[in-house]
């Protein structure tokens, strides 16, 4: 029986991407719900509940920064596979530690809302927080790099959209390496909430539909 050519064992090690896809979603899915473990409620036995469930705001706006990294990346990972025209063990392998940075992402979000008011332990919990979402924003990156360079992207994307893609996926990792310095001077998590955001939302987007808007209107009141 003869050898199989490279033509055949490319055949064999490429692999088609649903399963990668639900295996993903689920991942994405768990640890998205298991930050919600961290909303304790406070005891009726306290007399002013009020007040304490405004002392517990370290814990909403880790819960808010770690749900809007997940879902950043969650929409990062849907556009790259919607790309995708197959995978590789490589690819696969990349998209498990992507996911395992995803999964751990509770735990580093628990330690920052238990320590925040405590100096050094918060600067320590902010640093451990803000290095998980990065290497969680790397992978990603790392994940649509690997399937351009070996050509698992579908033949019929154009050139232009691929380099789009590229630059929306890029730009963030810089501003999480720049916050991380920032946070050992400063633990305080105010700019990662403001980088989770201004991935999550689509500004360029929103300006475009704001500026379609006024020329329509302009167009409608015959101005130029």
């Amino acid at each position: 029986m003869s050898e199989p050519g490279p033509a055949d064992r490319r055949r064999v090690l490429s692999l088609r991407t649903s399963r990668m896809e639900a295996f993903s979603d689920g991942i994405f899915a768990i640890a998205s719900t298991l930050l919600v473990l961290d909303l304790a409620i406070p005891a009726t036995s306290q007399p002013d509940v009020g007040q304490r469930l405004l002392e517990q705001w370290p814990i909403y706006l880790a819960y808010l920064v770690s749900f809007a990294t997940i879902g950043q990346a969650w929409l990062g990972h849907s556009v790259i596979t919607e790309y995708l025209d197959r995978a590789d063990s490589i690819l696969l392998r990349l998209n498990l530690v992507l996911l395992f940075f995803v999964s751990v992402l509770p735990y580093p979000t628990h330690m920052l809302a238990e320590y925040f008011s405590s100096d050094n332990a918060e600067r320590i919990a902010v640093t451990v927080y803000g290095l998980n979402l990065l290497a969680i924003n790397g992978f990603i990156s790392v994940l649509w790099h690997y399937a351009v360079a070996e050509h698992l992207v579908r033949r019929d994307n154009s050139e232009a959209g691929v380099r789009t893609l590229t630059s929306k996926l890029d730009p963030s990792l810089v501003s999480y390496a720049v916050v991380i310095g920032i946070g050992l001077l400063q633990p305080k998590v105010a700019l990662y909430l403001a980088i989770a955001l201004f991935v999550i939302i689509p500004f360029r987007a929103v300006i475009r539909l704001v500026r379609r808007a006024a020329a329509a209107r302009r167009q409608k009141g015959g101005l130029p």
